[in-house]
């Protein structure tokens, strides 16, 4: 326990050094539909790429995987705050008891890069158009927090 302490301490204290939240790679969780892990890994200062592994509970429940290329909009909202807005594109994967779907995900966000620590928290819907085994429209969406390490 006093190891996992200092772990955290380490990281806060290391990441507030480099409060940027545009570069480096950020890790943390998702709650909604589904619920789970994700990550952000920035490709440029204004592109990259998530990804996350979760758990949805509806439909007799099902394991999902999702990578997506994101353009921020850092512009757009005026404000002291840094609140870009973002869209991409991705792939998904979902399986259950039902099988393995294909998907393609278009995912359409707002994040709020704090200025006093490593966070990002952000809200993100994303279409989906499942691809295989049937074509069917479908949704994720939730909020999350991701933690930057520069």
């Amino acid at each position: 326990m006093k190891n996992l302490v200092f772990l955290i301490a380490a990281l806060v204290v290391g990441g507030s050094l480099a409060l940027s939240q545009d570069r480096g790679f950020g890790a943390g969780v998702i709650l909604g539909e589904p619920t789970g892990l994700t990550g952000k890994i920035w490709v440029s200062q204004r592109n990259a790429v998530d990804f996350g592994i979760a758990y949805s509970f509806r439909n007799k429940g099902y394991f999902h995987l999702h990578a997506d290329y994101l353009c921020h909009f850092p512009d757009v909202i005026q404000s002291s705050e840094t609140i870009p807005l973002y869209v991409g594109v991705g792939g998904r994967f979902a399986a259950g008891k039902g099988g393995g779907i294909f998907g393609v995900r278009i995912p359409f966000g707002v994040a709020w890069w704090m200025r006093s620590a490593p966070l990002e928290l952000f809200l993100e819907i994303a279409p989906i158009v499942d691809l295989a085994p049937a074509t069917e429209l479908r949704g994720n969406g939730g909020i999350g927090a991701r933690f930057y390490f520069n």
